[in-house]
């Protein structure tokens, strides 16, 4: 399947968040350590992420059934490593601007 989704992480959070987020990354399965932007290769699966205005983007061809658990799982981790319910912004998440230091 095409999958393509947004989340509710604003292009001007800060680079601790970034920080954070590039964490999370690097725990989910299929990350592509060779390369330089967010990548998520294995047999059948090719998942981009990118920095929009309408939030971080992923993008790419994978099998439905692991894109499911996958972008639940990184919705979660996500959540639990900023501290706010991330989800889609067309189902109702809010974008958080005001972000304090940890």
């Amino acid at each position: 399947m095409i999958a393509n989704a947004n989340l509710n992480i604003h292009y001007t959070a800060p680079d601790w968040v970034w920080e954070k987020i590039d964490e999370v990354y690097r725990s989910m399965e299929y990350y592509d350590e060779t390369s330089d932007t967010p990548l998520w290769t294995g047999e059948g699966i090719n998942i981009e992420a990118s920095v929009e205005p309408s939030g971080i983007q992923f993008y790419g061809d994978v099998p439905e059934e692991i894109w499911d658990d996958w972008f639940a799982e990184l919705k979660e981790k996500l959540s639990d490593e900023l501290g706010y319910e991330i989800g889609e912004p067309e189902d109702g998440y809010e974008f958080k601007y005001d972000w304090d230091e940890e």
